[in-house]
């Protein structure tokens, strides 16, 4: 579903991609681990389309993304769900406005219509009761809730996640990965998740894979990963591991 093939990327001389590759197969779910400024949130974007490298391609369902412009471009992306790191709401928008903004704007469907799927959507994420609340006046767990239901409602075969659980509290945390395992179950769809939370990430995708100086140091499932002896890999996964015993 997603092929990323020796991709380069560098911002005023400073080489963030050196020569990514990465393979992510359809209805797989992938995270992708690092230290902070090792490029995930950069690749993340680039295979979103958001982003055009400075060297080699990504493959998204046959079609490479750097070569497609306009309507073809806007096609792909409407294949896509994007959950970014701060949830991205309107803040002007209630939680239904926002749920239904990606529906409104690019499918013909009547304003009944959309609400039927809205709701449900809103149901699926827990946030029944909400969906005339705002931004402000909801907690950063349900702001996240409300922008994963924004994300799936136009049905996405490719799901992208920006640390989807950043600025929450370690139970709320892994109450949206679980909510994203269990969206997954249901739709199938192909993911991606950059992601800081080792190991409670391990419990809901397929593979893992690790992004360091610029190129993918390691992958494997998470069991192969648990048990790596590469040292950079045993010492990222020990302080992971270690955080999560001290809380």
């Amino acid at each position: 579903m997603i092929k990323i093939e020796d991709l380069h990327k560098s911002f005023d001389g400073n080489k963030v991609l050196r020569g990514v590759s990465l393979q992510i197969n359809k209805g797989e779910v992938v995270a992708l681990i690092g230290g902070s400024g090792s490029g995930k949130s950069v690749l993340l974007k680039h295979v979103a389309g958001l982003m055009r490298p400075d060297r080699g391609r990504i493959v998204v369902n046959k079609k490479e993304i750097s070569t497609l412009r306009g309507r073809d471009l806007k096609e792909l992306r409407g294949r896509l769900g994007f959950l970014f790191q701060g949830g991205a709401l309107f803040d002007s928008l209630t939680v239904s406005e926002n749920v239904a903004f990606p529906l409104k704007e690019k499918a013909r469907l009547s304003d009944e219509l959309i609400q039927k799927r809205v709701f449900k959507e809103i149901e699926q994420v827990g946030l029944s009761g909400s969906e005339h609340k705002y931004a402000s006046q909801i907690s950063g767990g349900m702001v996240k809730r409300a922008a994963l239901a924004r994300a799936l409602i136009t049905d996405p075969e490719i799901m992208l996640f920006d640390e989807p659980t950043t600025g929450l509290d370690p139970v709320i945390g892994l109450a949206i990965l679980r909510l994203i395992d269990s969206c997954h179950r249901k739709l199938a769809f192909t993911g991606l998740i950059v992601t800081h939370e080792i190991p409670k990430v391990f419990s809901i995708v397929d593979r893992v894979a690790m992004l360091h100086k610029g190129t993918i140091l390691a992958e494997g499932n998470p069991q192969e990963f648990v048990s790596s002896r590469d040292p950079v890999v045993r010492e990222f996964l020990d302080a992971g591991i270690e955080g999560a015993i001290a809380y």
